[in-house]
């Protein structure tokens, strides 16, 4: 065949792709519409009222507002709040995040090693994920009462005195972080349990014939390096949920006693929707982003550092 009749033949077959082609990425475009417009108005649309309103001295019901350049900025790193609010953010994100990461690993590697019963064990640990915040806060707020909760009734069975868990300053952070943990660790067991089938069993066989035969010997040196990549993103994924911590505050402590629980979202929600500062609340909104952002940049640097990806 002569190279005309090749070039004829290929534009004879490209002229009949091209309109099944058409019609498929127009398809595509239709059934795609409906999210795109959702993550516009409900995503886009509000990030960038944000942004506009932290440069403004906004209050909700205020027919009009005007330009304040960045007097919110100075006026939120200037706030005594603010920094507590902040410190106790970071102090909560402290403890929930390793107990949960390595409570979550000890869940998905104990119950993957069950010769039965997974499926019962997997759905009673992912329970809380599931659940109503609110409702599992009530609970826990009956748990830890002074004196009708179980716990406190255990601890005078041991001959302890009864503990005012959420009404002491010094013991409500630990208490809620205890509940933070709680409720991560059955969504990170999830995680590990994907990451941990992805392992080639054939490697532990391998690891046995080199002498690795015992649990802790498997755990180390097999299952823990590969997995690097998935112990990555759960230690940035709970970071962040113990970052965004709300609900269990605003049911169990309202911030107190004497802001010794009060966190960013709590501050931000009192901001703007108790004190109906929106220009504020908007301007704590962007710091509270860099802070998570920046912290979650170098927690994956230094991380993914003693990561091997295979």
């Amino acid at each position: 065949m002569s190279l005309a009749a090749t070039r004829d033949v290929t534009s004879a077959r490209m002229r009949r792709i091209r309109p099944a082609q058409l019609a498929e990425h127009r398809a595509a475009w239709l059934l795609a519409t409906p999210s795109l417009i959702a993550i516009v108005l409900f995503v886009v649309g509000p990030t960038l009222a944000v942004v506009v309103m932290a440069f403004t001295d906004g209050q909700m019901g205020q027919a009009s507002f005007g330009f304040a350049g960045l007097d919110n900025f100075a006026e939120v790193f200037g706030d005594r709040v603010f920094r507590i609010s902040a410190l106790n953010t970071l102090s909560y994100g402290l403890m929930v995040t390793p107990a949960s990461v390595a409570l979550g690993l000890w869940l998905a590697v104990t119950i993957e090693s069950l010769p039965s019963g997974r499926a019962f064990f997997r759905s009673s640990f992912f329970l809380p994920v599931v659940s109503t915040t609110v409702a599992m806060a009530v609970v826990w707020e009956f748990v830890l009462h002074p004196t009708l909760g179980p716990v406190n009734a255990a601890l005078q069975l041991l001959g302890l005195p009864r503990q005012n868990f959420l009404s002491d300053a010094r013991m409500v952070l630990p208490t809620l972080a205890v509940i933070g943990i709680w409720e991560n660790a059955g969504f990170n067991m999830v995680l590990f349990m994907a990451g941990l089938k992805a392992i080639p069993r054939d490697l532990y066989e391998a690891g046995a014939v080199e002498g690795a035969d015992r649990g802790w010997e498997r755990f180390w040196y097999i299952t823990l390096p590969l997995l690097g990549p998935t112990l990555v993103f759960v230690v940035v994924i709970s970071f962040l949920r113990s970052f965004r911590v709300f609900d269990t505050i605003a049911t169990l402590t309202q911030g107190g006693p004497r802001r010794a629980s009060e966190v960013l979202l709590y501050t931000i929600y009192q901001e703007g929707f108790v004190f109906f500062r929106i220009g504020y609340a908007s301007a704590l909104s962007l710091v509270f982003l860099a802070i998570l952002l920046g912290l979650t940049l170098l927690q994956v640097r230094m991380m993914e550092k003693k990561v091997h990806y295979s």
